[in-house]
């Protein structure tokens, strides 16, 4: 597995990490030894990057990582606040904070944590500005290593880049998704705060297995937040309507190279981007972090192919997107 040096906080990661939402039950139910096989596997792989959040299944995503036995020594956890009850949308205090990230530390079985990350916070929160200096202070009183943001919009992005402590930034970003890369990116490398990439298959649709008539567990977020009802609707399939995104991934085959997967590809197009530090990729199996991580080993793609991608998303996707970017 290659390494990205992850921003300012000077750790390497996996290039491919490990998206821990599914670990909490979100995408459909998942049992203890099935989940413990996926973190087995993705230390065995070199995946060393894993990214949670206090909300994934109340806690049980956070508590079913601390309780693993065997985690790899270089280990990275990011996990994430600002999303319970107690604190959103309006009601965000430093001892909220403080106490949310606490209890998330005491799931992890951790003094410290590698890295917390703001939780997709309001933006009227962003702006008002001192939700940063409370991360600041309870970096410095020792509860988080490093400090981050992830996001759900460009704008909010620009705001949090704006902030010296800000260590990283989560954005979505994929081929459906590519409006990053017109510049937000680069500030991203400018002020040296690394990029995770969440997302990247636009919630399965890259993946190209998807028909018309699929259809998902009701307690899946592809099911019951299809359309924007529980959260943001560019958490779900990017914004886009199922049935279109489905069309479109079809339509996307014709770039992929004969005989290689369409989700490697996917993941393959974002690691080009040399600003982005960690993809965390989800998984529902444990055989497919082996895949993904595979990702890792292909060619760049041609700058001919890149360009033709672009064009593909502006005049194809973009139109489709619901919600903002």
């Amino acid at each position: 597995m290659k390494m990205r040096r992850l921003g300012k906080t000077g750790l390497w990661v996996s290039e491919i990490g490990l998206g821990c939402w599914q670990l909490g039950g979100d995408f459909g139910p998942i049992e203890d030894t099935e989940a413990s096989t996926i973190l087995a596997n993705a230390a065995r792989l070199g995946v060393n990057f894993w990214d949670t959040a206090d909300v994934y299944g109340n806690g049980l995503s956070e508590h079913r990582i601390g309780t693993f036995y065997g985690k790899p020594e270089d280990l990275v956890v990011a996990t994430k606040v600002g999303r319970s009850s107690a604190l959103y949308p309006d009601k965000y205090t430093k001892g909220g904070i403080k106490d949310s990230l606490e209890e998330s530390a005491r799931r992890l079985l951790v003094d410290t944590i590698d890295l917390a990350q703001l939780h997709c916070v309001p933006r009227d929160v962003l702006e008002a500005g001192e939700i940063f200096s409370w991360m600041d202070e309870l970096q410095a009183e020792g509860l988080v290593k490093n400090w981050g943001a992830s996001v759900e919009t460009i704008e909010e992005a620009e705001i949090c880049l704006e902030q010296d402590g800000l260590s990283t930034l989560q954005i979505i970003f994929n081929l459906f998704r590519q409006d990053a890369a017109d510049g937000l990116l680069e500030k991203a490398k400018q002020r040296d705060v690394g990029i995770i990439v969440r997302l990247p298959l636009a919630s399965g649709l890259l993946s190209g297995k998807y028909t018309r008539e699929t259809e998902f567990s009701p307690t899946d977020h592809r099911s019951y937040n299809r359309d924007g009802q529980a959260f943001s609707v560019g958490e779900t399939f990017g914004g886009i309507p199922f049935e279109t995104g489905v069309d479109l991934a079809d339509q996307l085959r014709g770039f992929v190279p004969e005989g290689q997967r369409m989700s490697l590809f996917a993941l393959r197009w974002i690691l080009d981007h040399d600003a982005v530090s960690t993809i965390i990729t989800g998984v529902s199996n444990p055989e497919q972090i082996g895949v993904n991580a595979e990702a890792s080993d292909l060619p760049e793609l041609s700058s001919e192919v890149h360009a033709q991608l672009t064009e593909f998303y502006r005049g194809k996707v973009r139109p489709h997107i619901r919600g903002e970017v």
